[in-house]
């Protein structure tokens, strides 16, 4: 019995032992789902770059954020403001397949208003808007890295879907006006 008692209490004042995982992974899994995104990225952007290609009427231009577009109607002013951090936005859009079948129409949609970077839109689009004046209507072809990526929307746009997107920029309200209010 008392060897009992010795053998619980040099058992009670051990320290514990970290638990080794029941299955080491490599980085073999990592390395593999970059080389698989890289080539899902080339794959995009060269479809894309098809498009633009056989397309003569419009002047694309290269974003420094991803993506491809074009003005359907461009603002003639000069220094005319651009959307910055929090001001407020009001646009219309569209989002199609990039051979133009519709997902959502303008009318489904609906006029958005929109805080600049204090709200969630898909990256494409925040990014999109930015480069835009107000008046001006501009299409956009996005990889599906700026649009919805690998998840989609959860309804009409699927994984990895590449979308094209005309976007109308009816006004900019900006952010010291709106909290002078």
């Amino acid at each position: 019995m008392v060897l009992l008692l010795i053998s619980l209490l040099f058992l009670a004042c051990k320290t514990p032992e970290p638990r080794r995982p029941v299955s080491q992974e490599s980085d073999t899994f990592i390395k593999e789902s970059i080389e698989i995104n890289k080539e899902l990225v080339a794959y995009e952007e060269n479809l894309i770059k098809e498009i633009i290609e056989e397309d003569t009427t419009h002047n694309y231009i290269t974003s420094a954020h991803g993506f491809w577009y074009y003005y359907e109607k461009e603002n003639p002013a000069v220094d005319v403001k651009k959307p910055e951090f929090g001001d407020k936005v009001i646009f219309t859009y569209n989002i199609s397949r990039l051979d133009g079948t519709p997902i959502y129409t303008t009318e489904e949609i609906g006029e958005r208003v929109y805080f600049m970077d204090k709200e969630n839109l898909f990256t494409g689009l925040r990014q999109g808007l930015k480069l835009m004046e107000e008046g001006e209507t501009l299409t956009f072809l996005f990889p599906s890295y700026t649009a919805f990526g690998y998840y989609g929307d959860n309804q009409k746009i699927g994984t990895n879907m590449p979308i094209k997107s005309t976007v109308s920029l009816q006004s900019i309200q900006p952010q010291d006006s709106i909290n002078s209010k």
